[in-house]
């Protein structure tokens, strides 16, 4: 699975795969507890192939991100989200050391960690290293 099927609702929490786009809306199904739901088009959905993270020189895709943390880690988890924002910050700048700490919130830190770790309790990110750009 690629990212390009998994979604961040805003106002929602975690993140969700697409299962099939509806006349109304998107049906998706919870990475978290695995309920499927159906998600309205005035919902702000981001596809997580399109997010980046702003560095000093350009914007690093968030599959990058994922995999030298996943490299740091060694496959395995992150350190918690609900860690200070010091902890979240001095850990993403070893995983990120370039990382547009102006641009960069502690809350962008915590949903990339937290994303992470819930791509890593569901085995998707072995397949983020095999896709194909």
């Amino acid at each position: 699975m690629s990212l390009d099927s998994i979604l961040s609702i805003t106002g929602k929490p975690g993140l969700y795969k697409l299962k099939t786009k509806a006349r109304s809306g998107f049906v998706v199904e919870s990475l978290t507890d695995n309920k499927t739901s159906i998600i309205g088009m005035n919902h702000n959905v981001s596809v997580l192939k399109d997010i980046s993270i702003y560095t000093y020189e350009a914007e690093m895709p968030l599959k990058e991100v994922f995999n030298k943390i996943a490299s740091k880690e060694d496959k395995g988890a992150a350190i918690s989200h609900q860690l200070s924002k010091d902890e979240l910050a001095s850990y993403f700048n070893e995983v990120v050391p370039e990382y547009d700490e102006d641009r960069v919130y502690a809350s962008d830190i915590k949903k990339v960690v937290q994303w992470y770790n819930i791509l890593q309790e569901n085995d998707l990110l072995g397949t983020l290293s095999d896709e194909e750009e």
